[in-house]
């Protein structure tokens, strides 16, 4: 007993021996850590700054220590304040480099943070929904415009996404990469042509700071301290004050969740639904192409499986057929007699063409397959018809016509708050850690989030711009944004449209100080809310820097609608930025125009050019008070000045729309 009594004890003073070394260990990597210098993942490795400015840099050390930052020859000290923050400014440096940056604490050369390959030149945040961070991968001609993307001194900074219930001081996560043909593909495919265009006739690096969230309103961009001043807005900022960041934690969890069901079938039935002799006995019958929300099942979210038995003729039996599929929704899988054939993600560019292996094909009946995801309202088949068919490049067989569809086969979506959407909560995770990094201006696309309150938009789209500027304390930083692009069916007659009047709440932004609007009308999809075409939106942004940033003489905008006379039976408009003069896109004949007298009932216009005022007019109204033009969700409208930038959508009436409420 004496014996092991003895053992404990030296057992014992062992580890109370190792506790007291690990607890030293533990102080000392405390105090070392609280001391060593921390910058921001703003900076970093291939950053660029900005040019013509007092360059910020900040970050945090030993509290009372004196800091010391030396960019290219110039060196700058600070000190720090009580609780170790620190900023410091460098003079305005003229575009060039690369530099290194170092930044120590005086006296203490080991605590020192060695950047590299630094550039100089015009940083620009460019901010917004899906169609900002739409990749350049998903894009138009990606394949080509990705295989020749070499531009060193092009620079981007992604911001990945954050919730924060709280202004941050540092971001998630991201760091600065050069433009090449690997990265270039991540990048905002807009923000992309807009730094290569400037970046090219400047002849200046560019840096391109990308914060974006698909699907977002204006509001979760905008402060809380924003919020509160208007009473528009107070209400729901003051309700994120029930939250805690165990809500937001959960959410993201059934995110994952969410999106680990829409790209792996659950239950194995990948394996067993499409198979030719799947028992689809009890499924319900629809005529496609269709979209769901005509199925009559009302609004939809989940995993829908559709099903076809297709005869095909005796000449395909044993060769590779080709597929066409149409235009279904982004995240899918296509089966053909229970074989794999494609499966799309968010992040791909889906085709239209799929190839199908001679060894799949039988004489006779075949089964083709879908698993599709139905989001946000969304899904089915985008017509016309002749879009979906199989073919052996002789012969052609339709595939639209009855088709089955089973929504229940795998579990349900859980739950999802979306607090992404939350008012102020993106500006505090992926916004306010960039302030007060020197920018030379903000290029934004948002605006689809907000369809429903435009009216509001009027007064929510400036406050996002002012607070921005007031945060970052240079002064009317220019603030270039894009136009809602024509989207959803066209309508065949006049009629009232939630994203014409969002369109004519970013036209009204316009009267704040150094804004900027590309107007892209001309350049949507109908079935597609995320138009391919985004070199025209950056070119045109561009074209807007150009004009109003860089100070380029150009015509940066289409034609402008200034004033109207009523003359008789017809209403002259008159218009501004019609560069060499006004023309028509595609025809003689002009469209878009519509045309009310005191009744308010609009109808389809003639219209005329002469000079720069377009004369309009219309039998069925003797007497008319109102012009509108492409006043819809897609308009058919033609109106361009010679340069070929399209009119701005407009109305010369002020009479309540429908999201005035």
């Amino acid at each position: 007993m004496d014996i092991l009594m003895s053992k404990l004890k030296i057992i014992y003073k062992f580890f109370l021996m190792f506790y007291m070394l690990l607890l030293a260990g533990l102080s000392v990597n405390a105090q070392s850590g609280y001391a060593q210098i921390t910058l921001p993942k703003v900076f970093g490795d291939n950053m660029v700054l900005q040019r013509g400015i007092a360059i910020p840099v900040w970050g945090k050390a030993t509290p009372g220590s004196l800091i010391v930052a030396m960019l290219g020859k110039e060196t700058i000290k600070a000190k720090t304040d009580k609780e170790g923050k620190w900023m410091l400014h460098f003079t305005k440096f003229k575009a060039g480099g690369p530099y290194d940056l170092k930044i120590f604490e005086s006296g203490k050369p080991e605590s020192a943070i060695k950047l590299k390959g630094i550039l100089i030149g015009d940083v620009w945040l460019a901010s917004g929904q899906s169609n900002m961070e739409l990749q350049v991968q998903q894009a138009r001609d990606a394949p080509n415009e990705i295989g020749k993307a070499d531009f060193p001194q092009i620079r981007f900074l992604i911001v990945e996404h954050d919730i924060k219930l709280t202004p941050q001081s540092d971001f998630l996560a991201g760091k600065w990469k050069l433009c090449d043909t690997n990265n270039v593909k991540q990048f905002s495919a807009v923000a992309y042509y807009f730094a290569r265009k400037i970046h090219t006739e400047q002849n200046v690096p560019i840096g391109i700071i990308q914060s974006t969230w698909g699907g977002t309103p204006v509001q979760t961009w905008t402060s809380r301290e924003m919020l509160l001043t208007s009473t528009a807005t107070r209400a729901k900022i003051l309700a994120n004050d029930t939250l805690s960041q165990n809500n937001v934690v959960k959410d993201s969890l059934n995110m994952v969740h969410f999106w680990d069901i829409v790209y792996h079938p659950q239950g194995s039935s990948d394996k067993i639904v499409p198979l030719p002799e799947y028992d689809d006995s009890g499924w319900t019958a629809v005529e496609m192409p269709h979209m769901v929300k005509d199925f009559g099942i009302g609004k939809y979210e989940g995993m829908m499986w559709l099903r076809k038995k297709v005869v095909l003729p005796p000449s395909f039996a044993g060769k590779q057929l080709v597929l066409n599929i149409g235009r279904p929704e982004m995240n899918y899988s296509l089966y053909f007699n229970g074989a794999e054939i494609c499966k799309t993600i968010w992040n791909s560019n889906p085709k239209q063409f799929y190839t199908i292996p001679a060894s799949l094909v039988k004489n006779g009946e075949n089964t083709i397959c879908i698993r599709v995801a139905m989001l946000w309202g969304g899904g089915g088949f985008n017509p016309p018809a002749e879009n979906i068919y199989i073919t052996d490049d002789v012969a052609k067989v339709s595939l639209a016509g009855k088709w089955l569809y089973k929504k229940d086969v795998e579990p349900a979506f859980p739950q999802i708050r979306n607090y992404q959407n939350y008012s102020a909560l993106l500006f505090n995770g992926m916004i306010n850690p960039l302030i007060p990094f020197g920018v030379k201006g903000v290029i934004w696309y948002q605006g689809e989030a907000n369809d429903t309150e435009a009216y509001r938009y009027r007064e929510l789209f400036p406050m996002l711009i002012n607070d921005w500027r007031q945060r970052w304390h240079l002064g009317n930083l220019p603030f270039l944004y894009v136009q809602l692009a024509n989207f959803k069916k066209v309508d065949p007659l006049p009629s009232e449209s939630e994203w014409a009047e969002l369109r004519e709440a970013q036209t009204l932004t316009l009267s704040q100080p150094n804004t900027g609007m590309a107007c892209i009308i001309d350049v949507g999809d109908a079935n597609s809310i995320h138009p391919l075409n985004k070199q025209e939106v950056g070119r045109r942004l561009a074209l807007i820097a150009d004009k109003k940033v860089y100070n380029k003489n150009v015509i940066a905008s289409g034609p402008m609608y200034k004033s109207y006379v009523i003359k008789g039976k017809d209403i002259s408009i008159t218009f501004t930025d019609t560069g060499a003069g006004l023309a028509t896109r595609d025809t003689a004949s002009l469209k878009g125009f519509a045309i009310a007298g005191d009744d308010k009932k609009f109808y389809w216009a003639s219209a005329r050019i002469e000079g720069d005022k377009v004369i309009v007019s219309s039998d069925k109204v003797a007497v008319p008070v109102a012009v509108r033009y492409a006043w819809a969700d897609n308009p058919v409208c033609n109106l361009v000045n010679k340069e070929g930038l399209p009119a701005v959508p407009f109305r010369t009436d002020e009479w309540k729309g429908i999201t005035q409420k």
